[in-house]
């Protein structure tokens, strides 16, 4: 019996790995995964896959199989004189059958072990506890006490709300504090989830608001844009403020936005188009 433990960068490439060094094939080897692989985010959390591959013992039933497929010759591999004996239509039948009711078994274990593999990856129980416990830990530290939290899990996103008299704080300064907050759940997720989850934070339904806020905010400058013939410069603020201005204003055909500066200091141009 040949057995082999092997690692790779995903639970595929092991077995591939694994086979090769066997030479065997997928179908004549059991395979036991020891641990899933995860990629790393900013060198957090990255793990190989482990499995473990055995040949597969066969037991009298399967070697009689085996010798019954070996005596079945196809037609177009023989010709007519050269036929010895005749398999008729009824015994193929049967052994079509037997093989397919042995096999079904098999197969249907595989997909329940699928299924459950599946299950384990998508869940993000223990991730988002670690993020509640983070999160709860840094109110204490601005002597918030009332804080609540609502999580929302959709596909490969975790929404998480937050509320409190002291919202405030929580946001900061055009969303400053709420945004380094959201950049250090992330990480605190991806060091326990099991497969990579996007992070959205908010307070008390902050980003809705300055959204709208940033909407109208264009629209005037850009009106006042073309009206004096001058370019406005905004106040500098974080990319993705950037990109929804350049998104309100992507449309019109009459001024064009471009984004100057770097790091924090970086800021958003209307210019006219003469």
């Amino acid at each position: 019996m040949k057995q082999i433990t092997q690692m790779g960068a995903n639970v595929k490439e092991a077995i591939s790995i694994a086979l090769k060094e066997l030479d065997l094939t997928r179908e004549q080897v059991d395979i036991e995964i020891l641990q899933e692989g995860k990629k790393g985010f900013l060198g957090f959390g990255s793990r190989k896959a482990n499995v473990r591959v055995t040949e597969k013992q066969l037991g009298k039933s399967d070697q009689e199989k085996e010798s019954v497929q070996q005596a079945i010759v196809e037609p177009s591999e023989i010709e007519s004189a050269e036929v010895v004996a005749v398999i008729s239509q009824s015994e193929v039948e049967n052994i079509q059958e037997s093989t397919t009711e042995d096999l079904q078994e098999p197969l249907t274990l595989l997909v329940n072990e699928n299924e459950l593999v599946d299950e384990k990856r998508n869940d993000n129980t223990v991730a988002i506890q670690h993020a509640i416990t983070y999160l709860t830990d840094i109110a204490k530290q601005l002597d918030i006490n009332d804080l609540t939290i609502d999580v929302h899990e959709k596909g490969k996103t975790i929404n998480i709300s937050l509320e409190s008299k002291k919202a405030a704080l929580l946001i900061g300064k055009r969303g400053q504090t709420l945004n380094s907050l959201q950049e250090l759940t992330q990480l605190v997720v991806h060091q326990y989830a099991k497969r990579f989850v996007l992070v959205k934070l908010d307070v008390e339904n902050y980003r809705k608001r300055r959204q709208e806020s940033l909407e109208q905010l264009a629209n005037r400058m850009a009106d006042k844009a073309v009206y004096t013939g001058k370019k406005i410069e905004l106040e500098p603020m974080p990319s993705n403020e950037r990109k929804i201005i350049h998104h309100i204003l992507a449309s019109r055909v009459d001024i064009e936005t471009y984004s100057v500066g770097s790091d924090t200091k970086r800021y958003l141009v209307i210019e006219p188009i003469r």
